[in-house]
């Protein structure tokens, strides 16, 4: 009784019939589960086939290999007898790692080991000819012995050579076997999954069947009038058309959407009963919808149909749903306006004020305003805004920096022009207010605009009829006005306001950016230039062009110099501080002061440079006081300095340089290098490296260019592209210093340069022999009197006779002290440069003579006194080995002649009492 209660149980939960809906839910499923199983099935077996065959690949080939790379394969291999060792281990080896065979043979194919010890010394049967290249080798094949194995063939390396091979196979019917030794397990899960599977199919079916035939003809009843009551109180429209076109359900709010009579419509053609046309064709068509609009009066109804039918075959008809839309439009609208207008102030803040210029600035904005917000604007800005300078409203005047618009032919002042603003016009009363000023219709009146009457009439003729007229206000003060004109548009309206003074007020912080940078370029081109050199000295032994040009983005720290020096020389100087604004101007001229200072103590470039180190490590440690402090300048750090000091009398150029690119040279035949000069780091940086220098002999007429790194370096070229290029420019014969400045300017300069460029190219010349005199200081004070003779009779060679009073007692003084002084070898020397006669005395003392004021009752100490007194100029400067005392006398017309000057009234200068 107990399984005959059971049995009913399990009969309740299948479907009595197959052809009910619930019958063939369950048998369609039970289907797909079998399905399903069988490919799981087939899945996992080939899955499981697929690794095992892996596993002895992987397996065969780690035998292979470990055998192959053991220690002492490749002895016994080479030893007079491997089958005695490789026989023993192979067997092991196999037994060990449960494979079917391991194979040693010779690189003949000979065999030294195998599991029947018969083939051993027999010739290998399988393929190893692959295996010769160093790798392992797999291959699955059929072996009369063993059936289908795999096999894996490994070379056996002394380094690069062969000596052997070692072969490890599996046979493949293990694989089979552990495949089928989980089929039983496979076909269990597969008994309790589809058990599992039916169950559930027939509960699912069970559920399906109560839900369809459970309720009575009450239930039925009810479920009905709930369905209607809900069907005309919900706040959508719902349509029902039979397939004839005839509405079968019209709900009370589709009548109240669509506009119909209270009077029965069901049953009746769509076309019949009074709704809008299109409205009907769509109702009868039948066809799907989504969301589609139609105009009901002063409603907007969203459509949504879909076909139905009763068989799944013919079409029965349609079911549509109606939305009233009418507010939504309208919030959609405001939400999209307002969208728009966000959008647009975004793109503002992200396109407006991306230059530092002021016109490209305002252009900018004129560029989002239109035609996204206005149909044409222009913008004026004060005169002082365009200077630079801070904007006052002393003056009424202002010029028209920007127009744009949607056409080009309109009658709008344009850019350039300058103009007042008429007391009454939207501008006066917009700059006299600092508020946006409105004119919505500018029809009725020509008193708005700010131009002439007649031109006042152009653009209301032109078709501009609305006006928005916007300060552009920066911290409190007005820097202009932009306009906005609508021709095409609607007319600005009051909620538009506020927008346009939005917009205005984010421009107007990029203009004031703008103005304030021009105001600081404008100082710092104006502190740079009065630091550089305004024009080059003119010296006889060079011939000199430069070129200089700041960068837009800010004024660097570059500088060049020719400085004269004793001795008919000459110093070049190239430097670059890194930086831009009026901090690097500034310290670039502190450095330029530094070197001139340094020069004039006649110091060699590597010790000049080496001061000039030190200088900027102490105006480091200043930046960084004053930093501590509360200042905001940055270090120095990152200067860098070219010197060279050019001597025409010998040719010789010495050259040192920290941190700064080396010197080009011409030759006169064309021929463009770069002379190794050592490096040194940048200036300041206390690296504690000495600067080395180098000295150079600069044929005649060659050209010795130098240069910063803003020349051959910018953001799309490096440096030794720069380099090369700047080579193959100065690579032309019989060109002067002005013509090549001109080349490589044209050449290497890019279009935006990135960082200052300067250029300095100087032609080297010699002084000729005829203009040089030397005479060897004999240690002898006799030798004074000779020596003075013959430097008159020089000078009357050179047609300096005027000089030879002054010209001999400077001789005598100087040789006087080398003898009475200084240390042999002395030597005299006189050079008739160009624009002066220059007297040189070098001894191998070091001391250096003292000036000083005498007493009357003094024997000496007036000798350098007269000197100075005669000389122009003079000095000392050092050698590697002793000093040079110089003096220079220039060659000029006017005043009266050093010869000619009262001696005594020299010597009345000094007194009997000690100088206090």
């Amino acid at each position: 009784m107990r399984a005959t209660g059971l049995l009913r149980r399990a009969r309740a939960l299948f479907p009595r019939s197959p052809h009910s809906l619930a019958g063939q839910v369950f048998v369609l499923q039970l289907l797909v589960i079998v399905a399903l199983a069988l490919m799981m099935g087939a899945v996992y077996v080939h899955e499981a086939d697929y690794r095992a065959t892996r596993a002895a690949y992987d397996r065969s080939l780690a035998v292979s290999e470990t055998f192959a790379h053991a220690p002492g394969t490749v002895a016994a291999m080479r030893s007079r007898d491997p089958s005695a060792v490789l026989q023993p281990s192979s067997q092991a080896v196999r037994a060990r790692a449960n494979v079917t065979f391991v194979v040693a043979f010779s690189p003949d194919g000979i065999r030294w080991s195998h599991p029947d010890p018969s083939l051993i010394g027999k010739h290998f049967s399988g393929d190893f000819a692959r295996a010769r290249s160093g790798k392992p080798f797999q291959e699955i094949f059929d072996s009369p012995r063993y059936g289908e194995t795999v096999e894996t063939t490994s070379p056996v390396l002394d380094g690069r050579r062969i000596v052997g091979f070692v072969s490890v196979g599996i046979k493949l019917h293990s694989v089979n076997r552990v495949v089928m030794g989980q089929l039983p397990l496979l076909g269990g899960l597969f008994a309790v999954a589809l058990a599992l599977a039916v169950v559930a199919t027939a509960l699912v079916s069970r559920r399906l069947r109560a839900q369809t035939h459970g309720l009575g003809p009450g239930g039925m009843t009810r479920m009905y009038e709930h369905h209607d009551a809900v069907l005309h109180a919900v706040r959508e429209g719902v349509v029902i058309v039979g397939p004839d076109g005839r509405l079968l359900l019209v709900n009370d709010e589709a009548r109240r959407l669509l506009g119909l009579d209270e009077e029965e419509v069901t049953d009746r053609d769509v076309h019949e009963v009074g709704m809008a046309p299109d409205i009907a064709s769509l109702l009868a068509s039948g066809h799907a919808a989504n969301d589609e609009m139609r105009a009901v009066g002063d409603r907007l109804v969203a459509i949504n149909q879909r076909p139905v039918s009763e068989d799944g075959r013919g079409r029965q008809g349609s079911v549509a749903t109606l939305r009233d839309t009418t507010e939504l439009r309208e919030l959609a609208n405001r939400a999209a306006f307002a969208r728009g207008r966000l959008q647009l102030l975004f793109d503002a803040s992200v396109r407006i004020g991306t230059t530092l210029d002021t016109v490209r600035t305002t252009e900018e904005l004129a560029e989002v305003a239109v035609p996204r917000f206005a149909d044409y604007v222009s913008v004026e800005l004060l005169e002082p805004v365009l200077r630079g300078e801070e904007p006052t409203l002393a003056g009424t005047e202002m010029r028209r920096v920007t127009v744009r618009g949607v056409r080009d032919d309109h009658p709008l002042l344009p850019a350039g022009e300058v103009f007042d603003f008429l007391p009454g016009s939207p501008v006066a009363d917009a700059v006299l207010t600092g508020r946006a000023q409105l004119r919505t219709d500018l029809t009725d009146s020509a008193a708005w605009t700010t131009h002439p009457p007649e031109r006042a009439q152009e653009v209301v003729d032109f078709g501009i009829h609305s006006l928005l007229s916007v300060p552009l206000r920066a911290r409190g003060v007005v820097l202009g006005m932009v306009d906005f004109w609508r021709s095409e548009q609607a007319p600005y309206q009051d909620e538009d306001v506020s927008f346009a003074e939005e917009l205005a007020a984010r421009a107007a912080v990029a203009v004031d950016n703008a103005r304030r940078f021009t105001r600081e370029h404008a100082m710092a081109v104006t502190l740079q230039r009065s630091l550089l050199p305004r024009a080059l000295p003119e010296l006889s032994g060079l011939e000199v062009a430069y070129r200089y040009l700041p960068t837009k983005a800010g004024v660097g720290g570059d500088w060049f110099d020719v400085i004269p020096l004793s001795g008919a020389r000459f110093a070049l100087v190239v430097g670059d501080v890194v930086g831009h604004g009026v901090h690097a101007a500034a310290t670039m001229g502190r450095l330029r002061t530094a070197v001139h200072n340094f020069s004039s103590l006649d110091l060699a470039p590597d010790e000049l440079l080496a001061h000039l180190d030190e200088l900027v490590a102490r105006m480091d440690e200043d930046e960084e006081n004053a930093e501590s402090s509360g200042g905001d300048d940055p270090p120095v750090t990152g200067a860098t300095c070219l010197y060279a000091v050019y001597d025409q009398v010998s040719g010789v150029c010495a050259v040192a340089r920290a941190g700064h690119p080396g010197p080009a040279l011409v030759t006169p035949d064309g021929v463009a290098t770069y002379p190794e000069i050592p490096g040194s780091p940048p200036l300041g940086l206390g690296s504690g490296l000495p600067v080395e220098k180098t000295e150079l002999t600069l044929p005649p007429d060659s050209l010795f260019v130098l240069f910063t790194d803003g020349l051959v370096k910018d953001r799309e070229r490096d440096i030794v592209t720069g380099l090369a290029l700047l080579r193959d420019t100065l690579a032309v014969p019989g060109r002067g210093p002005e013509e090549t400045c001109g080349a490589v300017m044209e050449r290497l300069l890019v279009r935006e340069p990135g960082d200052d460029v300067a250029l300095l190219v100087t032609r080297t010349r010699r002084m000729p022999s005829e203009r040089i005199a030397e005479w060897d200081i004999p240690p002898d004070p006799a030798a004074v009197s000779r020596l003075r003779v013959e430097v008159l009779a020089r000078l009357d060679e050179w047609g300096l006779g005027d000089l030879a009073y002054t010209t001999g007692l400077i001789t005598s003084e100087l040789v006087t002290n080398a003898i009475r002084y200084g240390a042999p070898p002395a030597r005299l020397r006189l050079l008739h440069d160009v624009s002066g006669l220059i007297c040189e005395v070098s001894d191998s003392n070091s001391t250096a003579p003292r000036l000083r004021r005498a007493k009357s009752s003094d024997e000496g100490g007036r000798g350098l006194f007269l000197v100075a007194q005669f000389a122009d100029r003079w000095g000392t400067r050092y050698l590697n080995r002793g000093k040079v005392i110089w003096t220079e006398q220039f060659l000029t017309d006017g005043g009266q002649e050093a010869g000619e000057q009262d001696v005594d009234a020299l010597l009345d200068q000094w007194s009997d009492e000690e100088p206090v």
